[in-house]
């Protein structure tokens, strides 16, 4: 777990590298292609992607234009590739010692570190032009953004409140996407950076209960570790109350309509199914209770995306 984006690693790891999704298609990259690919994930983009088009879509109050749609995109995928190569750096040492985590890339020597910090200055040259593309203000915003990327590693290292830390990192993609639009802040970019930030540390303390034993023998930092697995999933319960709350909080301020609204009853129902899995089969089903969130983002977006459409049409 310590390479701790385990959030967004392990889950889908099966993609592209021999999984269900990965046998659907016929071509296999090469070796080293594939490693570098396995070393981003870059499939797991699909967390905070959605998040950053519901912002892009709520501020422009429909399509925003092919323009700023592509720097988006951009901005994103390079947010994700800087953060994710500077975590499997961060973190190869403790991967190394972790029986669940010792076959990554750099881990395994599959990679040298050095390759995989060119591979994060690729992805922050990429995130840096696209901010500068779209507006002054999602420009100036990059240190911070930088900052919370490569803080975030390092905070499970003294405090279990590192999934708050994760949240906050991509919840702010939510509002980088308001912000990409408008250039400023508005009550709806609040609400769902809000909303995702819970989201996210709600599901992050689930993973880490894949890891509870391993983080208490080495001293890393979670709830799971320091309050044990029945507080860890009242814990996440609490978080994703929060968080379906600040997503109505969204819907209420963006003037949403039925399917916006229909979009969080389903989310209801996702946050409903992990929370219930866990409880009732325990800590090893916390993987199959994570993967559900993949689909908490997209369940948002295509709801926004019908309620827009909807409305642009009543």
């Amino acid at each position: 777990m310590l390479a701790r984006v385990r959030q967004i690693h392990r889950p889908l790891a099966g993609w592209g590298a021999g999984g269900s999704l990965g046998a659907m298609s016929a071509f296999e990259p090469p070796p080293l292609v594939a490693a570098y690919l396995r070393l981003v994930r870059f499939q797991h983009t699909l967390f905070a992607l959605p998040f950053a088009y519901v912002g892009m879509l709520l501020a422009a109050q429909g399509w925003p234009g092919f323009a700023t749609f592509g720097w988006v995109s951009l901005a994103m995928v390079g947010a994700r590739t800087t953060a994710m190569a500077l975590n499997r750096v961060i973190d190869a040492s403790v991967d190394a010692l972790n029986p669940r985590t010792r076959e990554r890339e750099i881990a395994a020597g599959v990679l040298r570190p050095r390759a995989a910090l060119g591979v994060a200055l690729l992805g922050f040259a990429a995130f840096a032009v696209a901010g500068w593309a779209l507006n002054p203000l999602t420009f100036a915003l990059l240190p911070v953004a930088t900052l919370f990327m490569i803080v975030y590693p390092y905070t499970k290292r003294f405090t279990w409140a590192c999934h708050l830390v994760l949240g906050v990192t991509i919840g702010a993609a939510a509002a980088g996407g308001w912000i990409a639009v408008s250039g400023a802040f508005a009550p709806g970019a609040w609400w769902l950076w809000l909303a995702v930030a819970a989201w996210v540390a709600g599901f992050d303390v689930i993973y880490a209960l894949l890891d509870l034993d391993f983080d208490r023998a080495h001293g890393i930092r979670s709830v799971p570790a320091r309050f044990g697995a029945v507080a860890a999933r009242w814990t996440a319960f609490a978080a994703h109350v929060v968080a379906w709350l600040a997503f109505a909080g969204a819907a209420l301020v963006t003037a949403q309509g039925p399917p916006g609204w229909l979009g969080l009853v389903l989310v209801a129902i996702l946050f409903a199914f992990q929370h219930r899995l866990v409880a009732t089969r325990g800590p090893a089903e916390a993987l199959r209770a994570f993967d559900a969130n993949l689909w908490v983002g997209l369940v948002v977006l295509a709801s926004v995306t019908l309620d827009l459409a909807w409305r642009a049409n009543g």
